[in-house]
């Protein structure tokens, strides 16, 4: 599965997950698959990161990525750790080439229309546009949406339950990334799969 457009196209939200406890990985997946959310991007900025990954590759339905991979070696690590698809904050040759070369499925955050040219020289047309609100919200994605016809994005970074939902109405919008599914905190299933239903049922 080589494909970041069937990875996007699962729920109209992708959780962005950073989770600092192992233990709580298999839960916090089970309660957002449970919930309608099947695509988990699991960053690495906590030390157990990868571990988290190999947890949730074995809760049945979920489809675990990473995110926050800078390097090709993230890549090579998020791979062997058991992740199906990569998300990266920003966009550069030698990790798209490593990416493509991996056959994994590749979402590269993009803030300008310049890193937006450089994604489609290197055979890219699937992005997350990234932080979303700080790098200009709706307008800026609408800007930059129109003279890329084929271009789809993921917009990832300060997006809410509340907000979500202007977002997917932009035609060249797939999916969101969102933060909120998981707070820091106290584990609480029941909570994640209430969220977890309210995000997949947007539109």
């Amino acid at each position: 599965m080589n494909d970041i457009e069937f990875i996007m196209r699962l729920a109209p939200v992708i959780p962005v997950l950073v989770i600092d406890d192992v233990g709580h990985a298999v839960a916090i997946a089970e309660a957002l698959v449970a919930g309608g959310l099947t695509a988990l991007e699991v960053t690495l900025r906590t030390p157990a990161a990868l571990e988290v990954i190999r947890a949730m590759a074995s809760v049945p339905g979920a489809v675990v990525g990473a995110g926050t991979v800078l390097n090709e070696r993230d890549l090579d690590a998020a791979i062997n750790a058991g992740a199906r698809f990569i998300v990266s904050p920003g966009l550069t040759a030698p990790l798209t080439h490593a990416a493509t070369s991996a056959r994994i499925p590749f979402l590269p955050g993009i803030a300008t229309a310049a890193d937006i040219m450089r994604g489609l020289d290197l055979g890219l047309t699937r992005f997350k546009f990234f932080p979303a609100v700080a790098a200009g919200g709706l307008p800026a994605l609408k800007a930059l949406a129109a003279p890329f016809h084929a271009v789809r994005f993921c917009p990832t970074g300060g997006i809410t339950q509340a907000t979500a939902a202007e977002w997917l109405a932009v035609p060249a919008v797939t999916c969101v990334g969102g933060s909120w599914l998981v707070p820091a905190g106290d584990l609480d299933p029941a909570a994640i799969e209430a969220r977890a239903r309210d995000a997949a049922a947007l539109h």
